[in-house]
Parts: C-alpha cells; sequence; structure tokens
C-alpha cells in the first residue's frame, strides 16, 4: 500500500493534487516507496551476488585449479570492465521517461542470467566471460539506480534516502555469505548447489524491479539548473558535465580520495597477518564491516543532510585513516580488530550514499544518471590503479610498509580534497528543507 501509494504522489510535477484533508498538497515521506522498492531489489540482488563471492575464489583455486594470481587478474579486469561500462549505462538512462528502469532493469537481468552460467563454465576464458558480463550488468544498473533514487527524493533529504537504500544493499551482503555457507554445509554438491540457489535469488531480485518500482518516479522536487527532459541528451552533453565546477571539483576528490583507498581484501590480509586473527575466522572480517555499514548508513546518512555531504564524506575518510592507524599501531588484541572494522564500516557509511546524494545536487535532472556514472567511475578506476599499486608495493616491500605509504597519502590526499571542496560556488551546510531554488554553478549539496 506504502509503495502504491508513493507512485501516485507527483510533488513539483503538473497536475499535483492535495491529499482530502491535507495542508501540504502532495507531501512526500523522507524515504519514498520508489527507495524502498530499489533497496528491496539491492538487498536480494546482493544476496545472490555474495553467495558467489564468497566462494568463487577457493571453487576456481581449487575446484577448477586456477591459480591465485590468476583469479587476481581475473577480479581486477572484470572491475575495469564494471567501471568502464558504469558511464554508458548513465548515458543510456537519462532523458526522462522510462529509460532508468529500462536500463537498470538490463542491468539486474544480465546478473541474473550470468549466475547459471556457472555451472557450465570450466577454465580461465570461460569464466572469465561470465564474470565479465556479470560486470556488465552491475556496470549498466549502479548509474540509473541511483538516479531513480534521486529523482524520488526531495534534495534536503536525499542523503538519508541513500543511507537507507545502502543500508538495505548491504544486508544482502551480511546474509549471503551465511546463506552460502549454510548451503554448503547441507548440500552434497556444494558450489552447484550455491550456483542454483544464488540464480534463484537472483531471478526474484529482478521480478520484485519489475513489478514493484514504478517506471516514471515522480520528480520530487527541481533539480539544479532545469526541469527534467524527454529527449536522451548526446553523449557530449554528459561528458560536458566535467565544465561544471561542482561536479569536476566532486569527481577529482573522488578519484584523488580512491587512488589512497586500499581495498578491502588486502585490509583484512593486513588484519589477519599484523593484528593475529585466526585463518578460521578470516571469513567473518567482510561480515564485521558489513554490520557497521548497516548500523551507520541511515544515521550518517541523516547527518549528512543537516551537517553538509561534502564534510561528512571527508569525516568519512578520516575514519579510514584512523582505521589504517590502528592496524600499524602497537596495539593488538580483539578489541583493535572490532575498532578496525567499525571505522572501516562507518567510512563506507560515511561515504558511498552519500557520496551519490552530492552528486545529485550537482547536476540537472536530464543527466543524473550521466553524472552519477561519471563520478562512480572516476571512483572504481581509481581504486582499481590503487589495488594494483599496493600489491606491487607489498612485493616489493611488505604489506605493512605499503600501508604507511597509502595511509600518507591519504592524509595528504584528504586536505587537497578539503580544500578543492571549500571552493566549491555553494554553500555548504546543503539547503534548507524549503530551499528548492535552483543551483545554476552545478555545486555539490
Amino acid at each position: 500500500m506504502y509503495l502504491a501509494d508513493s507512485r501516485n504522489n507527483t510533488t513539483g510535477t503538473a497536475g499535483s493534487t492535495a491529499a482530502p484533508g491535507s495542508t501540504r498538497p502532495g507531501r512526500r515521506p523522507a524515504v519514498p516507496g520508489t527507495v524502498l522498492a530499489l533497496g528491496a531489489v539491492s538487498l536480494i540482488t546482493d544476496v545472490s551476488a555474495e553467495m558467489i563471492t564468497a566462494v568463487l575464489p577457493l571453487y576456481v583455486v581449487t575446484a577448477l585449479g586456477l591459480s591465485p594470481l590468476g583469479f587476481g587478474l581475473l577480479d581486477g579486469i572484470n572491475n575495469g570492465v564494471g567501471a568502464l561500462v558504469r558511464l554508458a549505462g548513465g548515458h543510456l538512462a537519462d532523458g526522462g521517461g522510462r529509460r532508468h528502469k529500462v536500463v537498470a532493469g538490463i542491468g539486474y537481468g544480465l546478473s541474473a542470467v550470468c549466475k547459471p552460467l556457472l555451472l557450465i563454465a570450466q577454465g580461465l576464458p570461460a569464466i572469465s566471460a561470465v564474470l565479465a558480463v556479470d560486470r556488465v550488468g552491475k556496470g549498466l544498473r549502479t548509474a540509473p539506480r541511483d538516479a531513480m533514487i534521486s529523482l524520488a527524493t526531495r534534495p534536503e533529504h536525499r542523503g538519508r534516502a541513500f543511507g537507507v537504500h545502502r543500508a538495505m544493499d548491504t544486508a544482502g551482503a551480511l546474509i549471503g555469505p551465511l546463506a552460502a555457507f549454510a548451503v554448503l554445509r547441507i548440500a552434497v554438491d556444494g558450489y552447484d548447489a550455491v550456483f542454483t540457489v544464488s540464480t534463484c535469488v537472483a531471478a526474484l531480485g529482478v521480478l520484485v524491479l519489475v513489478l514493484f518500482v514504478p517506471a516514471r518516479p515522480a520528480v520530487a522536487a527541481p533539480a539544479p539548473g532545469s526541469a527534467p527532459g524527454t529527449a536522451r541528451p548526446a553523449l557530449r552533453d554528459s561528458l560536458a558535465l566535467l565544465r561544471r565546477p561542482g561536479l569536476r571539483r566532486l569527481t577529482l576528490c573522488a578519484a584523488l580520495l580512491g587512488l589512497t583507498t586500499v581495498s578491502d581484501a588486502f585490509l583484512y590480509l593486513l588484519l589477519q597477518r599484523e593484528l593475529g586473527v585466526p585463518a578460521d575466522l578470516f571469513p567473518l572480517l567482510p561480515l564485521g564491516t558489513a554490520a557497521a555499514f548497516l548500523l551507520l548508513a541511515v544515521p550518517l546518512g541523516a547527518l549528512a543532510d543537516r551537517a553538509g555531504r561534502r564534510r561528512l564524506f571527508l569525516a568519512g575518510h578520516a575514519a579510514l585513516l584512523l582505521a589504517y592507524g590502528l592496524v600499524l599501531s602497537p596495539l593488538r588484541g580483539p578489541g583493535t580488530v572490532l575498532a578496525v572494522l567499525v571505522l572501516h564500516g562507518a567510512f563506507y557509511a560515511a561515504t558511498d550514499g552519500v557520496l551519490a546524494a552530492a552528486t545529485a545536487g550537482a547536476v540537472p535532472a536530464e543527466h543524473l544518471g550521466a553524472g552519477q556514472a561519471l563520478v562512480g567511475t572516476g571512483q572504481a578506476l581509481a581504486r582499481f590503479v590503487c589495488s594494483l599499486a599496493f600489491g606491487a608495493a607489498w612485493s616489493l616491500w611488505d604489506g605493512r610498509a605499503a600501508l604507511a605509504v597509502a595511509a600518507a597519502a591519504l592524509a595528504v590526499a584528504a586536505l587537497i580534497a578539503a580544500r578543492l571542496l571549500r571552493t566549491t560556488d555553494a554553500p555548504d551546510p546543503d539547503p534548507s528543507p524549503d530551499d528548492d531554488r535552483p543551483n545554476p554553478q552545478g555545486a555539490p549539496r
């Protein structure tokens, strides 16, 4: 019922009418039903994806005989493919109408189709092709999904809305590995059973998208600079968004900080080696980060709406820097491990959805998909480069020395980013709930 009501709410569009007895026509909840529906889709899809992620390294190394180096190259290349495809997904989805849902649906559908193919894929080329298609699906759906969240939510509530979505998404990341563990314990053909169950769950996610996410989400309020368009902008118009000072600086800061963000896998390996985490508890480390992310995403998203999204984005990287410091410190024991995981989860809660909310305030409505794609792609490619550089540094020196260099680089990058974001053309904190005025300079909100 709540989802149905949210579809009929058309604040900011022509022909809006007040509900009987209401004092403010077409007033929206802080987190519209569209956001909750997309959160449910992400939750279900993440359960499916994380079931595969939890078993894939062991499957390809032990069952198929692929070397760990081969798997590392495979994963890195496919992550790069997903980041580049995100640009295409954002551009194709722009222009109003039903394109956001259609492009997102294609992305979710591609990922769902890949799951059963893992049952028959043998060898590096076949597995690489399957995973590449899966990454293409993820790249296609990310920007349109975030654009739909932005369009459905009033600007002053976007931090909270993205926080709710990311919390639901992270709940799936918690459930997925546990589900894979349970299937492996009770099934005779463990890996095949995991792939089969993952396929069914992924299909359910696509079904929820089709049935419960509106094809034309109502625009909650005018986006900066213009009203939503009806024709898809040209590719050059999407790329020209980087001429907007606010978006350009936001993209630059996301990429700069991404270059100094050590990948999760490396951080967990350092925790295990430096802080003495038992090998049998190693699979639980990602669950600790995900749990902290889940608990903090909504309150930090709401805080970003009040205190300023750029400030919270920088504060998140300060939390990450503190986590690096704890790993490098002489402190040991379960308490230190727990503190690092909480800080790691806080970093994601203060940056992931908050960056998407800030990006939504930096571009006009007809370019929301492309704007999200530009910032997200810049950040993803920078993190990919960081992973390669960190792996090389670990091989040349050792993990502790590599992390010390990364921490120093992160501190410098954060200072540069703070300087860049202070010179944006929009005031901070974000506008008050009643301030829907255009932001012609395109600065992040």
